[in-house]
């Protein structure tokens, strides 16, 4: 489980924990809000490591064909650190992203007489 502990302003103390599942759903809403790509299933799609510099995230993707692969690569990285720190107050160190397919659409075949 990952901690991170947070001082409130009426000066309280306490601590906010983050089970790691938490931060996995919130790259998983950040992957599913770039169109054009689809996170793999399982372990096989997300490892998340939680280091003193902060999260690096590895992201292995499926990318529908006919989109820019760079563009939609640096969208994730983008969306991923935002979301994360937005939503955790945890700092993203690192997105690797790896495209490790394209769905093409179906070809129709056309019956010619």
């Amino acid at each position: 489980m990952a901690i991170f502990k947070r001082v409130p302003p009426d000066g309280q103390k306490g601590k906010v924990s983050y089970n790691s599942g938490i931060v996995s759903g919130i790259v998983n809403l950040a992957v599913s809000e770039v169109e054009g790509v689809e996170m793999l299933a399982g372990k096989k799609g997300l490892k998340l490591y939680f280091e003193k510099n902060g999260i690096f995230a590895d992201i292995s993707v499926k990318m529908d064909y006919g989109y820019n692969v760079p563009e939609v690569a640096f969208k994730i990285q983008q969306t991923v650190k935002h979301n994360v720190e937005a939503m955790t107050k945890y700092k993203v160190a690192k997105v690797d992203v790896s495209v490790v397919g394209v769905d093409f659409p179906q070809e129709r075949t056309v019956e010619q007489n």
